[in-house]
């Protein structure tokens, strides 16, 4: 199974820092409810083998909405569990690594920050980019933050989806219109809202229309 890009038109990226008592799993299953196309399992502090667990739960759960589930950096727990794929970093592995460990069938996803990575990650067999912050954001503090002359550049150098991510809200999403982006992806903007179900149902809409804007 590899990427289309209307999977990629609105991309959830989990974080356990707003969970406030709820489970991951259930945060999952609103913003799925709510229509996200597509799902990043990010675990920075779980055991392997918690990991693994949790990522089997919403590997199942995704599988009921027909998203796309990958897992972000860990290679070896995406396929030890059969993931749909992979997000990696620019320091993670290099991509054409990581597409010779996950075979020709796996999503490949590849973050980068320049036209030049971009290429790369292309060459390399990457489905699909990540690209970002666009914006300032507070979830990754060592995130640089990418212009949006560099994202558009980005996406006439490469002819695979790009999305853009990094501190994209629903006040400041329609600035992101004419980049060339497929879609967004997002962390707070869905996972640390009161009502996920219904901030995904928002940021969908916005999302479509940032992108005929």
């Amino acid at each position: 199974m590899r990427c289309d890009k209307k999977d990629l038109l609105l991309y959830a990226v989990t974080d356990r820092t707003w969970l406030k008592g709820d489970t991951l799993y259930n945060q999952v299953e609103k913003t799925l409810k709510g229509g996200t196309t597509f799902v990043q399992l990010r675990e920075k502090t779980l055991d392997e083998a918690t990991f693994l667990a949790e990522a089997k739960e919403i590997k199942k759960l995704c599988r009921q909405y027909k998203v796309p589930f990958v897992i972000n950096d860990n290679v070896d727990i995406a396929i030890a569990m059969d993931a749909d794929g992979v997000h990696v970093g620019q320091s993670d592995m290099k991509a054409g690594n990581v597409r010779e460990k996950l075979g020709p069938d796996k999503i490949l996803g590849v973050s980068t920050q320049t036209v030049e990575q971009a290429i790369l990650a292309q060459k390399n067999g990457a489905d699909y980019l990540g690209v970002g912050a666009v914006f300032h954001t507070g979830t990754k503090t060592d995130a640089n933050e990418v212009s949006h002359e560099t994202l558009k550049a980005i996406c006439e150098a490469v002819n695979i989806p790009v999305v853009a991510i990094g501190g994209i809200g629903k006040n400041n999403l329609m600035q992101l219109s004419q980049t060339g982006i497929c879609g967004i992806a997002v962390i707070s903007a869905l996972f640390a809202q009161p009502d996920i179900e219904k901030a995904t149902e928002e940021l969908i809409e916005l999302t479509k229309k940032m992108l005929n804007a």
